[in-house]
């Protein structure tokens, strides 16, 4: 699983965190891609430029209620001065009447209606007196003859210039325009622009299903009694919001005790709905690492090239890791430290990347900026590891929240941004510009 320049690390290299990352890239490969309903494909990314097939709007359409009229014919009226119009009919949304206005006559016009021919304008209804000011039709159009909301006069106080409240075709975007280009993420404006332009479908890469299970006999779930020695099950709640904010479909796995076996079992049960498996806990060195006995020998039982390969790195919280594929489909397998604060660290760093990666987006990361240090203190960070600090980033400064400690969740909880120190800088002092990764 591993690149070609690491491939043959043995277990006591340090990788790098940039290493590390780099191997999941070139390992995790974007998903095939599926045709959608539109509702079924919020979150997901195209694979296919889509053009516009027609129109928008499809036709001339009024953006007000109003009466559509003849400039001419409204040409310096006044409050004063009215000019008097003959009704000849209404004009609904979804509705073709099969009206003309010839000189001298308005048709009254709802919002989104089509503009009539013979009209080139829209006279709201503000500016008139609403067709109370005149009695029936007579002439051409007797009362009996005419359409729907035909009869009587309207008087308009304000004159209008051409297209005035007129909604032009094509004015949104026209026939053969592009709409949305391939990789584009689809949220609710871009649902609504397909269905304006008629698409019920679209071809996209799903969105990745994840599955998260923490590891560790300590653990009970929220709402249950703690017995000594207890802790609640935090890890996987996090990473399983953390994998749905990444843009995934993210399955949590109530926590497995501290046997290899029941661990292994319980992934294998659930390879049939992940294309990326997260674990939390059980990577270290201890008696009890029960992710390390479950899964190190893995590729000797499923096809050549899967298993897990368990690192070091050199990074502060977060130096315990494993990354590799399990299953007959080797399905991604990542792998993270138990500390909350290790696997939250870790999580944005590899697991989302990978996610985001998984959906085919060239952008996996999340965004960086420059930020000045503000502290009453110098921080300190260990010789050869890039330590992640949690921070609150505003306005071009950025204030550490909590200690290193990798089990401060309480100060993980107020972060917004983690503040980066490289591996060869021992000490940041306050004032000094340092490298933010904001968590939005």
């Amino acid at each position: 699983m591993s690149t070609a320049a690491n491939r043959t690390a043995g277990p006591d290299h340090l990788w790098t965190v940039d290493e590390h990352l780099e191997d999941i890239l070139a390992t995790v490969r974007p998903l095939e891609p599926i045709e959608l309903q539109l509702l079924d494909a919020q979150g997901c990314v195209l694979v296919e430029d889509i053009t516009v097939p027609v129109s928008l709007p499809p036709f001339d359409n009024s953006s007000m209620d109003g009466y559509a009229v003849r400039v001419t014919d409204v040409a310096g009226a006044s409050e004063e001065f009215p000019a008097v119009l003959t009704v000849i009919g209404d004009v609904a949304a979804g509705r073709a009447e099969p009206l003309h206005v010839g000189p001298g006559e308005t048709a009254r016009i709802m919002t989104g209606a089509p503009l009539p021919p013979g009209a080139e304008a829209v006279v709201p209804v503000e500016w008139t007196d609403g067709g109370l000011g005149g009695g029936p039709v007579t002439g051409m159009r007797a009362r009996s003859q005419a359409p729907e909301g035909a009869g009587g006069h309207v008087h308009v106080h304000r004159s209008a210039e051409a297209r005035a409240h007129v909604r032009a075709k094509g004015s949104d975007v026209k026939a053969g325009d592009r709409a949305l280009d391939a990789g584009t993420v689809l949220g609710p404006p871009q649902i609504a622009l397909l269905a304006a332009i008629g698409r019920g479908t679209v071809r996209v890469r799903p969105r990745p299903r994840v599955v998260v299970m923490s590891t560790g006999s300590e653990l009970v779930q929220p709402d249950e009694q703690l017995a000594d020695g207890q802790i609640y099950d935090s890890n996987s709640f996090a990473l399983t919001a953390a994998a749905r904010d990444a843009g995934a479909i993210a399955y949590r796995v109530g926590a497995v005790a501290d046997d290899a076996e029941t661990l292994r079992d319980t992934i294998e049960d659930q390879l049939v709905r992940a294309d990326l498996l997260v674990t939390t806990g059980g990577v270290s060195v201890g008696a009890y690492d029960v992710v390390k006995e479950a899964l190190s020998s893995v590729g000797d039982e499923d096809e050549e090239g899967a298993g897990i390969d368990f690192r070091k790195l050199a990074m502060q919280p977060g130096k315990p890791q494993g990354f590799g594929s399990i299953g007959p489909d080797h399905i991604p397998l990542l792998a993270l430290p138990g500390n909350p604060v290790s696997s939250y660290v870790s999580f944005e760093l590899f697991v989302r990347p990978a996610i985001r990666a998984l959906m085919g987006l060239d952008d996996v990361h999340r965004p960086t900026t420059r930020a000045t240090l503000t502290t009453d203190k110098a921080l300190t960070s260990p010789k050869g590891r890039r330590q992640f600090l949690r921070g609150t980033y505003a306005d071009g400064e950025v204030t550490p929240v909590g200690g290193a400690g990798s089990h401060l969740i309480a100060a993980l909880a107020l972060a917004d941004a983690l503040i980066v120190v490289p591996e060869d800088v021992e000490s940041v002092e306050p004032g000094t510009e340092v490298q933010v990764v904001l968590l939005g």
